[in-house]
């Protein structure tokens, strides 16, 4: 914040009310937090400004092609000195990313975004989605409200950057790996703490296995929170959805993320099905069945007798390695706990923040069709939640972080009534079962046998 004291951790948003309060112009009660793994602006949104949106902060295009490039990787043919931003033909990725602290500063080469290419030895982190391949993202961010400017927390991977999300800091993480799920919990508690201790209701509900894991005592403390998805489908349907939902993607074992998580003796607590291979989106999955994961998640809010009252923030966790062109600005140190960097680590600290992510807020107070350039990032969501409820915040990140009133309109709902969003490609088994749960329901009331 320039011009303006900071907020500190244990402040409330407004110190006339009582901790726990809601607040009642806020026109809302329902906070749903979805948050997707590994991928940049660019690399899913970047070609809005051709597609709709000419707002969008996307690629540059001229004669319909982007412009945007990266000095090619070493060995690269002689007239070849160039890796320009292509089209991605399908959905399913290749494993030729790198998103680790050291290799995302060498992607943000100093501010210039000239080191992806480099970073990886390929040219996959220069790949973009159109709409042709992701109609449902772009149908998303061409519909509802879009941030120009969300950037990641932290300039390194998922487990770091979602403790931001959940604990306003780090705490000293810049990898995801299993040494880092036995660190203790953070200093002040995580933001499930907060909601608890003030009487919020809250849930995580889960496909395979819970991401608040990543956090191991918020399992320990909260185990009676941590639900199945299909709760969550239950709850939208009958509109009765806590104050807060975290919902989960599946993470699957073929990637870092949920390979590490699947250790956990935590997972036979919660239930989790730790043999599935990933919907989340992170490289080398195929981002078809996290499309798909998402459009049913953001089709059973749209149909929630709540919707009326609910907020529904659609985000990814970081960049994942691929090419973003906006150069990440200096952020809030959270607290005083340095990055555990290793011999030979790219030096620097948590005040910067990492390349940008979609985020996209969906409400019938979003504004239609329309773009923010507030700067924004996984502490956003914390700051939202607590604006919304006056929770104390947890580090000088969220304390000063912007809620994200300027993607919304609060003096008349834009979307009263649904809208009609694109659906992904290769919806069938999807729709089959959506209709399959619909004719159940008539034949057993209390809910149908589950399906996956």
């Amino acid at each position: 914040m320039s011009g303006t004291s900071q907020r500190i951790p244990g402040s409330l948003p407004d110190p006339s009310r009582d901790a726990g309060t809601s607040d009642p112009s806020l026109p809302f009660d329902h906070i749903v937090v979805v948050m997707m793994e590994n991928h940049s602006f660019d690399n899913v949104l970047g070609a809005l400004p051709a597609y709709g949106q000419p707002r969008a902060d996307g690629l540059t295009f001229v004669d319909g092609k982007a412009t945007n490039s990266n000095p090619a990787p070493d060995g690269a043919a002689a007239d070849a000195d160039r890796v320009y931003a292509f089209p991605l033909t399908t959905t399913q990725q290749g494993a030729h990313v790198d998103q680790s602290w050291n290799a995302t500063r060498t992607q943000i080469d100093g501010g210039t975004m000239q080191g992806f290419v480099r970073s990886a030895s390929s040219q996959q982190p220069m790949g973009y989605y159109t709409p042709r391949v992701l109609p449902f993202a772009y149908s998303l961010a061409n519909t509802f409200a879009l941030a120009n400017r969300w950037f990641c927390s932290a300039p390194c991977q998922t487990y770091p950057n979602r403790r931001f999300l959940m604990a306003g800091t780090a705490y000293g993480d810049i990898a995801t790996n299993g040494v880092s799920l036995q660190d203790p919990p953070p200093p002040n508690g995580t933001v499930f703490d907060n909601m608890t201790d003030h009487g919020v209701s809250w849930r995580n509900y889960f496909t395979d296995m819970p991401a608040t894991a990543m956090i191991p005592t918020i399992i320990e403390r909260h185990l009676d929170r941590i639900r199945p998805l299909q709760e969550f489908f239950d709850d939208c349907e009958a509109g009765t959805l806590p104050s807060v939902s975290f919902v989960d993607p599946e993470l699957g074992i073929i990637t870092d993320v949920g390979r590490e998580i699947a250790k956990l003796p935590h997972m036979q607590l919660v239930g989790a099905n730790v043999e599935q291979l990933g919907g989340s989106e992170e490289a080398p999955q195929d981002v078809a069945f996290g499309e798909r994961w998402a459009y049913r998640v953001v089709k059973a809010v749209l149909r929630s007798p709540g919707w009326p009252r609910t907020l529904l923030i659609y985000t990814y966790d970081e960049h994942g390695g691929y090419y973003d062109h906006v150069s990440p600005p200096a952020a809030i140190a959270p607290d005083a706990i340095p990055p555990n960097l290793e011999p030979g680590d790219a030096p620097g600290g948590y005040d910067i923040y990492g390349p940008r992510v979609p985020a996209i807020v969906v409400s019938p107070y979003a504004r239609p069709h329309a773009v923010s350039d507030t700067v924004y990032d996984h502490t956003s969501v914390l700051a939202t939640i607590e604006a919304k409820w006056n929770l104390p915040a947890l580090t000088y990140r969220d304390a000063n972080a912007a809620p994200v009133w300027d993607l919304l309109d609060f003096s008349a709902p834009a979307f009263p009534n649904p809208p009609k969003l694109k659906r992904p490609r290769g919806m069938l088994r999807e729709l089959i079962i959506d209709l399959f749960r619909q004719a159940t329901r008539r034949v057993h009331p209390s809910g149908p046998p589950s399906v996956r």
